[in-house]
């Protein structure tokens, strides 16, 4: 079950997905890795994008993803890859009982934009719940950003209360600082 949480997910060629949740918005980002199996990189970067569709597709059901979903294959410079690469995840789209609309293009971005009904809680929201220390942005402060933090505390309580003494309770990175 944790596998289907993760944020990398890898292909068998190599390459890999990196799928970020937002509120509004799911992104995925297709990247070949490792993956140099091919003898030009147009190539290499066919394949991962071909097996990047379907593993798009997978994914979006294993999840339960819905709503405004951005794709963004690596650039391929031939419209008949392009092409084949958009059939494919339609292909593979079509498998799934929840109505998934794809964009019939690439944008000009290079991202193919799709939405899928949401038909309950997608599995990370069902599972998980937001980080007590970063309130779900998924970043936490720096131990200097923290320590200045408790820095100007200290000063605001100190012009308030004049207290004789402080007691500070931080990771020891923070206290290190100190």
């Amino acid at each position: 079950m944790s596998k289907a949480l993760q944020r990398r997910v890898e292909l068998k060629s190599g390459g890999y997905l990196i799928i970020d949740q937002t509120e509004a918005l799911t992104t995925i980002d297709v990247n070949t890795g490792g993956f140099v199996g091919a003898r030009n990189f147009d190539d290499t970067i066919f394949k991962t994008n071909l097996e990047a569709a379907g593993a798009m597709a997978r994914q979006l059901r294993l999840r339960n993803l819905g709503g405004v979903i951005i794709a963004d294959f690596i650039d391929m410079q031939r419209c008949e890859h392009r092409d084949q690469v958009l059939t494919e995840l339609n292909k593979q789209l079509a498998r799934d009982r929840t109505k998934t609309n794809a964009a019939a293009n690439f944008s000009p971005l290079g991202l193919v934009e799709m939405t899928r009904k949401r038909t309950r809680e997608s599995l990370a929201h069902m599972l998980c719940e937001p980080c007590p220390a970063c309130k779900g942005l998924g970043e936490v402060k720096t131990p200097r950003s923290v320590a200045y933090d408790i820095l100007r505390e200290i000063l605001r309580e100190a012009r308030q209360f004049n207290p004789k003494e402080f007691r500070v309770i931080a990771a020891p990175q923070v206290i290190e600082l100190f």
